[in-house]
């Protein structure tokens, strides 16, 4: 299985050292088949967003004693694009593709609305779009000093559950998955596993007030990714705090198609 490799966190963040490292343990993938494509600098929070009025500068970098990728001066979408299109065909030949993307692992979880801001979120999005299936991960941080290498050791394991568990299909055409794992702190075995639907309640937003040397005033966001208006019972939200890995399958089709009667009406109104 050929992966590519990418994040939002930029390809020198533990995160992504440490989910490559549990990639290439064991049998599969072999080294070859892991290409890191990743962002050269932190792109936290930056959602879907594509670049088209400057060029996409890489850079072939050694991240660490492992890992050995291409930095893109650019956000997530933009290395899922650029690697799809043109990095991958000439490392492997015009016409191939990545068998899977796998984006992260995330400095932060990715649960409820945080999947419409997140960078890693939007690289797996943009990889289903493209027809290649994707998997995100993302770590709980909370407080204290995460273990890398155990989260990502446990979600290789979530990663392997999950594609034998698609059967020989995959996870198909346009399949984007989210995988958000428990804090971290020491070795242990893999936390429960629960497939669970994203929250959709707002988180709660806090802002301070200051006013810099110049006498102009500005605003510094000051609220956290895991307050929100409130958690529905059985979400990824809910799970996630109470220590289980969650499995949340993703679409990047925005359309209300359970809304359609209301559409219909708007249609007969609007269109004639």
């Amino acid at each position: 299985m050929r992966i590519l490799l990418t994040n939002d966190d930029g390809i020198h963040a533990p995160g992504i050292i440490a989910l490559h490292d549990a990639l290439l343990a064991g049998d599969r993938p072999p080294a070859d088949e892991l290409f890191t494509v990743a962002p050269l600098t932190v792109q936290s929070a930056t959602g879907h967003g594509v670049t088209f009025r400057q060029p996409l500068i890489t850079k072939q970098l050694q991240a660490s004693p492992t890992l050995s990728g291409i930095a893109v001066d650019g956000r997530p979408a933009d290395c899922v694009k650029l690697a799809v299109s043109r990095l991958w065909p000439e490392r492997f030949g015009r016409g191939s593709r990545p068998d899977l993307v796998v984006s992260g692992m995330n400095m932060g979880a990715n649960v409820g609305i945080n999947v419409l801001y997140s960078g890693t979120i939007a690289a797996a999005l943009e990889a289903a779009f493209l027809g290649v299936p994707a998997i995100a991960v993302s770590l709980h941080h909370g407080t204290g000093s995460p273990r890398y290498d155990v989260a990502a050791a446990h979600a290789r394991q979530v990663i392997d559950r999950l594609l034998a568990a698609a059967g020989p299909g995959g996870l198909g055409r346009g399949g984007c998955v989210s995988i958000n794992l428990p804090r971290t702190e020491a070795p242990g075995p893999l936390p429960p596993v629960r497939v669970c639907p994203m929250n959709t309640h707002g988180m709660i937003d806090a802002f301070t007030r200051n006013v810099n040397p110049l006498g102009e005033t500005y605003y510094w966001s000051a609220g956290t990714p895991m307050d929100f208006h409130a958690t529905e019972p059985g979400s990824d939200v809910q799970c996630l705090l109470e220590g289980c890995v969650t499995v949340t399958p993703l679409k990047f089709d925005l359309t209300a198609y359970d809304g359609t009667q209301g559409v219909e009406a708007w249609r007969r109104r609007l269109e004639g």
